[in-house]
């Protein structure tokens, strides 16, 4: 059973998406690799991990090529809803104290925090617009309650953030909802954090594209890596068109990652849809009829999640986890189901145009946290993926970690034992897709109580 259907790998065009509509030229003449070339280090995707640590691994002197299968950005990290905040992880914070100790937890929690600042810091850094939403009324993230007694859970939520990480959190009535502009009917109540904010996640990979490029890293889009063999203390990465020789790979493809390629990835990832839309511009009007006014980024609590936000130009974006069927027959049949689901819980805009529907994937990893580190006893095969759903900031900050990690052992202090204890194989790997559907099942029986 296949873990993605190829129409989901369509490298030769990007996703017809509202970013792809919106964003910023590239401005810059990435060729295909198209020779026998060899370098140190080898990047295999063009995203925010890999350009993160082409960045990296250029500003330190390092001779790194990256290699895109299709265009940068065209995966996870030019299509998803621009959420630049914590909670890469689905493992509870309960359960991952239990694992990997108090300590381990709380600088795992300190590294996301860091991963947001440092979206931020790139952007102003390297003059990248982004259309971010920071400032005193578009900074936070609100989870919003699906059912009455979720609100109870937000209490309890918010003395565990107090007494573990020194975080304070803000529980809002429904009437406290309409006051911030968070109303809807199906929202019986939120929790309220001050850390995250909206970013134009394509011209965010452009930027970082952009400056990695003027720092040296030499970056190849349509060069899909269709062999891998090694040779002699050398990785051979052969694409259609060329091949790169390098003492060092950094596998940085997250949910897109072929497992047939990359044989140390085999059975450790798991690629969930992730799906979204966006509407029309809405009026003020529009706007106060619904009452939600604010740019805040925004989740409800179910498990299986919708998330939504306020966009600058007040269009709206809402996006749910979902579906199991990556060809492109059932993403129209998705659609109709997101679209069904976004005037349930926004009933006063049921009239209002939906002009763009996309879909990709975000990668779950087994044991539920991202992974940074070394897939090889020698230490010559390199990855850093499974952001759960949470990538712009994490992707960013893991992409830099696993970089330092590959020029000095010592940046591993740096780094939280959460993310470097290991990349379990999944147990009996060819049913991955199976456990998916078993796991949509419950969750959905979990989220009607």
């Amino acid at each position: 059973m296949p873990l993605v259907h190829p129409d989901a790998l369509h490298f030769d065009r990007p996703v017809e998406s509202y970013w792809e509509d919106s964003a910023d030229p590239l401005a810059l003449d990435l060729a295909p690799l198209s020779a026998d070339e060899t370098c140190d280090v080898a990047i295999i995707g063009g995203g925010y991990t890999g350009l993160s640590a082409a960045l990296e691994l250029a500003e330190h002197n390092v001779d790194v090529r990256l290699l895109e299968a299709g265009a940068i950005g065209w995966g996870a990290s030019g299509r998803n809803g621009g959420f630049a905040c914590i909670g890469s992880h689905k493992l509870g914070y309960r359960a991952m104290i239990k694992t990997y100790g108090l300590e381990a937890t709380r600088s795992f929690y300190r590294a996301m925090k860091d991963s947001v600042a440092l979206v931020a810091d790139n952007c102003a850094r390297l003059g990248i617009d982004a259309w971010t939403t920071t400032g005193s009324h578009g900074e936070g993230e609100v989870t919003l309650a699906h059912l009455p007694n979720r609100l109870a859970d937000f209490r309890e939520d918010q003395a565990f953030y107090r007494a573990t990480f020194g975080e304070e959190n803000e529980v809002l009535t429904r009437e406290q909802l309409l006051e911030r502009g968070f109303a809807g009917p199906q929202f019986h109540g939120g929790l309220l954090g001050s850390i995250g904010f909206g970013v134009h996640p394509l011209n965010y990979v452009r930027g970082l594209a952009r400056a990695a490029h003027t720092k040296g890293a030499r970056l190849h889009a349509r060069s899909r890596v269709i062999r891998w063999e090694e040779r002699a203390g050398w990785h051979h990465l052969s694409t259609a068109t060329g091949s790169l020789k390098a003492r060092r790979v950094l596998m940085a493809t997250n949910g897109y990652t072929p497992e047939d390629v990359s044989r140390q990835h085999a059975g450790r990832i798991l690629p969930a849809l992730s799906n979204i839309l966006v509407t029309r511009a809405l009026t003020d009007a529009e706007l106060s009829a619904q009452g939600w006014t604010s740019p805040i980024l925004a989740y409800d609590s179910r498990n299986l999640l919708h998330y939504f936000r306020l966009l600058p130009n007040k269009r709206f974006l809402f996006g749910g986890r979902g579906g199991t069927d990556s060809s492109a027959d059932a993403a129209a049949a998705y659609r109709l189901r997101l679209a069904a689901m976004f005037h349930h819980l926004f009933p006063a805009w049921t009239k209002v145009e939906i002009t763009h529907f996309w879909r990709g994937f975000v990668c779950l990893s087994y044991d539920l946290v991202p992974y940074v580190g070394s897939l090889d006893e020698a230490r010559t095969v390199w990855t850093a993926l499974a952001y759960h759903g949470n990538g712009v900031a994490m992707g960013t900050w893991c992409g830099r970690a696993v970089a330092r990690l590959m020029m000095a052992e010592s940046a591993r202090k740096d780094i939280p034992a959460v993310v470097t204890r290991r990349l379990a194989k999944f147990p009996l790997p060819a049913f991955r897709p199976l456990y998916l559907k078993g796991a949509y099942l419950w969750f959905g029986l979990k989220d009607s109580r």
